[in-house]
């Protein structure tokens, strides 16, 4: 095992008063720039509905976020939820021995430990984890875990799950991660507080980045996950209505599994079985049968791709997802539910931006030098607001320069979702029937 990953990874958030701080900034600066962009173009372009509504919807995150704590369940309910069995669900295909390992020692470390860890290497080509096998049924059994470790022919993530699931049906709770990601020692724990509710069906986790200072584009991602998930996720938990959740760490109760089972499994999309966005279609089936939340103290430390080739292939895989599932999000969530409106809108502003986009580019209007000087100076400072969060994120890798290298990546996180990411939607959305997996024939990221 390299370094990294035999050191365990931990972080917690501190307090802050930073989101009312920032809706005031980012309102100053905005209506400035606002008034500024309408003077140059004659108030004449839907680009100021456009950024009205967004900053609308920006300042209810935000304050929605101010209030976001984690779930601390009652002394009641704590001393049932410690005692609740939970099952750890792996799903492997050509992961690296090392990231294999560290994942799996990360569960024995947990305060609240799994009953059960049900690994299922779904046919791995680049081996067998012989030697991962032996080490973990060893240091399982000393712990007090069980362990189930199955091969299968090659047939999907979705499938693995299952298979995984299948052999520990006995336990109160499933907690999924993805086999390169390693958990906060207090993950499981605080993942269960949530579960004190009766009616909340499924908790997602924080994801942060095993190797986030690797280069640039890492650091660039690490901003923008938490980002999402410290203001727009914690905004949803709210209500109830998180719309995805993440596969490196979220928890379930069985019966979201169960009671859907051969809907997860068979899903077709023009006839073709789906192989992608099964972590948003487990969230759909926990929305629909209560409150979907998420727990901002469970944290999970997961591997991304150090390449623009393999930013590209992940991100053009979850767009094509995310665009299929909206469809199945319109068909299967009531209107009766916040869930229902809220994806309705993120869709309405989507397609009013990319409609003001293209007036703007036809009329010239976008070209005019002091009118793109506003518009990047407006997104730069929303991204600047948003990634704010950061700065009360402390992990145990990383010292006050890291956290404020990793900050100072906003600009270049607002310029990328401008460009290249917003092409790669467009792209995504106008072939988005492709359903393959698209990714790892061969181990994609190493330690």
């Amino acid at each position: 095992m390299s370094e990294q990953n035999e050191t365990p990874l931990s972080a917690h958030h501190v307090t802050s008063r930073f989101p009312w701080l920032a809706v005031g900034g980012v309102g100053a600066v905005v209506a400035w720039a606002t008034y500024r962009l309408l003077t140059i173009t004659s108030g004449g372009h839907p680009v100021l509905g456009v950024y009205l509504c967004g900053i609308a919807l920006l300042v209810w995150q935000l304050a929605s976020a101010a209030f976001d704590r984690p779930v601390q369940a009652s002394r009641q309910h704590a001393a049932a939820l410690a005692a609740a069995r939970v099952a750890v669900l792996v799903p492997v295909y050509n992961e690296a021995d090392d990231i294999l390992r560290a994942n799996l020692a990360s569960l024995l470390r947990q305060t609240h430990l799994p009953a059960v860890v049900s690994v299922v290497d779904d046919g791995s080509t680049t081996g067998d984890y012989a030697v991962v096998h032996d080490w973990f049924v060893v240091a399982a059994e000393s712990a007090g875990v069980a362990v189930r470790w199955e091969r299968q022919a090659n047939g999907g993530k979705r499938s693995a799950q299952v298979a995984a699931a299948r052999t520990c049906r006995d336990v109160d709770f499933y907690v999924t991660v993805d086999s390169d990601t390693q958990l906060d020692a207090r993950a499981i724990e605080e993942s269960m507080q949530p579960f004190a509710d009766p009616q909340v069906q499924s908790v997602a986790g924080t994801i942060l980045l095993t190797n986030y200072d690797t280069n640039l584009l890492t650091r660039v991602q690490e901003l923008w996950f938490h980002s999402m998930q410290k203001v727009d996720r914690a905004a949803l938990s709210r209500f109830g209505a998180v719309l995805v959740n993440s596969g490196a760490l979220a928890t379930y109760r069985p019966d979201v599994l169960w009671d859907n089972v051969d809907d997860y499994l068979g899903e077709t999309l023009f006839g073709r079985p789906v192989h992608s966005s099964d972590d948003s279609l487990l969230t759909l089936y926990a929305q629909q049968k209560g409150r979907t939340v998420h727990q901002s103290s469970a944290f999970a430390f997961t591997h991304m791709p150090t390449t623009f080739d393999g930013h590209r292939r992940q991100q053009l895989r979850w767009m094509r997802g995310s665009i299929m599932r909206s469809g199945t999000r319109f068909r299967e969530l009531s209107p009766a539910r916040f869930a229902f409106w809220y994806h309705l809108l993120k869709w309405l502003q989507y397609a009013v931006a990319t409609s003001a986009v293209l007036v703007l580019a036809a009329s010239g209007a976008m070209f005019h030098p002091a009118a793109l000087l506003m518009c990047l100076l407006i997104v730069g400072a929303v991204q600047l607001v948003v990634s704010l969060p950061y700065l009360t994120l402390r992990r145990s890798d990383q010292s006050l320069g890291g956290r404020l290298a990793v900050a100072a990546c906003a600009p270049l996180l607002a310029i990328w979702q401008l460009t290249f990411l917003r092409a790669l939607r467009w792209y995504a959305t106008a072939t988005f029937g492709n359903v393959a997996w698209g990714t790892r024939a061969a181990v994609e990221v190493t330690s």
